[in-house]
């Protein structure tokens, strides 16, 4: 962190008063239940986004990123959801979400770096926003509850940014802790954090990016969402959440429209997957983990349809050596995967992973072992 407050007086002339983070983050499970109303156990990776910062006195903001070294400066005028294209726009939204809720929010230096991997499922985005609302609530001693932050986090994405993410990436950043995955009722916005200490067991969770970017400001990814709103609608219900597993096939017989029937059974059976994931881990048995991973895995690819080639073979690839179960991780269309695998076996898995995908013509995949980190905080 020296680096960057360094790069932040190099940049401004004076020391930040201080330096924050927030983590990306992996999702065990719950894949597109979080904007159903659903459920889903993310936790925090220990790549971040770290933001060295300072007040101004003129009601500016300056953003400057290390990695792209690009700087961006805006004003309270050129706060205009949709118009903000590019990394800078999730900083400026967060200060617009924090504006539109009546917080008295200054102006700041902010010098960034995120060694979150971008396009990639891990929440890069999530990352910087909850970095940004860290640093100004602390600037400006705005008493902010962790999850009132995550909500204004995510507005900054749906209403400002325009990507329509549900609460999942934000709360994971905000508020889970070292060595647990966190429960997470996107209903209620309940949480419960339930020890996932993946060792203990001589297992790994491997993290693989397929090195296949995907974006959520595109129209997949609405589509789904569109469509689980319109099956919600056909079946009287506020969201698919009110569908239980003993409702589902009552509820896919009231449905006319196969695809339909399709993205509903994976919401319904998925926070099913949840509730017995954490059932699995509150009782030990994280080596039965593994089904419930592949059974997601099945699910977003046939049901949901958000795979593609290069997740589908970095999973099957995974499993046929050795992995206890796999699934693809985030929002879809690309990104990574991750495996329960056997300590010893992790890194001879991502080489059989990346030999497959030079057999297959695809990118080289990059991988590593992940334990839970710690949620979004300041440093110094």
């Amino acid at each position: 962190m020296v680096a960057l407050a360094d790069t932040f007086t190099h940049l401004t002339g004076s020391l930040p008063d201080g330096t924050w983070f927030a983590p990306g983050r992996v999702n065990l499970i719950g894949e597109h239940t979080d904007y159903n109303d659903g459920f889903c156990m993310p936790f925090a990776l220990h790549q971040r986004a770290t933001i060295a910062a300072g007040t101004r006195a003129d009601g500016r903001w300056r953003v400057h990123s290390t990695n792209l070294d690009q700087t961006h400066e805006f004003g309270s005028d050129d706060l205009r959801p949709g118009e903000d294209p590019g990394w800078h726009g999730y900083v400026a939204g967060v200060v617009w979400a924090l504006r539109e809720a009546g917080h008295d929010v200054g102006g700041a230096d902010l010098v960034l770096n995120s060694d979150v991997p971008v396009g990639s499922g891990l929440s890069s985005s999530a990352a910087l926003e909850c970095a940004t609302i860290t640093a100004l609530c602390d600037l400006y001693g705005l008493e902010i509850a962790p999850m009132d932050r995550a909500v204004l986090a995510r507005r900054a994405e749906n209403a400002y940014v325009g990507a329509p993410t549900g609460l999942l990436d934000q709360a994971a950043s905000t508020l889970c802790t070292a060595g647990h995955a966190l429960f997470f009722d996107c209903r209620d916005l309940s949480t419960e954090q339930v020890p996932f200490a993946a060792a203990d067991e001589g297992l790994a969770v491997l993290v693989l990016d397929t090195n296949t970017p995907h974006s959520h400001v595109d129209g997949e990814y609405a589509e789904r969402r569109a469509s689980c709103e319109q099956a919600a609608r056909t079946l009287g219900v506020p969201a698919l959440r009110d569908i239980g597993p003993a409702d589902l096939d009552d509820a896919l017989a009231r449905l006319g429209d196969d695809l339909l029937r399709r993205r509903v059974r994976h919401v319904v059976t998925e926070n099913a997957r949840v509730e017995r994931a954490v059932g699995l881990l509150r009782a030990g048995r994280l080596r039965d983990l593994g089904v419930v991973l592949d059974a997601s895995h099945a699910s977003m690819r046939d049901d949901f349809e958000i795979t593609v080639p290069t997740v589908d073979s970095a999973v099957a690839t995974a499993t046929a050596n050795g992995a206890l179960g796999a699934r693809m991780t985030g929002g879809g269309f690309g990104g990574c995967i991750i495996a329960l695998v056997p300590e010893h076996l992790a890194d001879g898995i991502g080489r059989s992973i990346a030999g497959e995908f030079l057999a297959l013509g695809y990118v080289a995949p990059t991988w590593f072992v992940s334990t839970p980190g710690q949620g979004a905080g300041r440093l110094s």
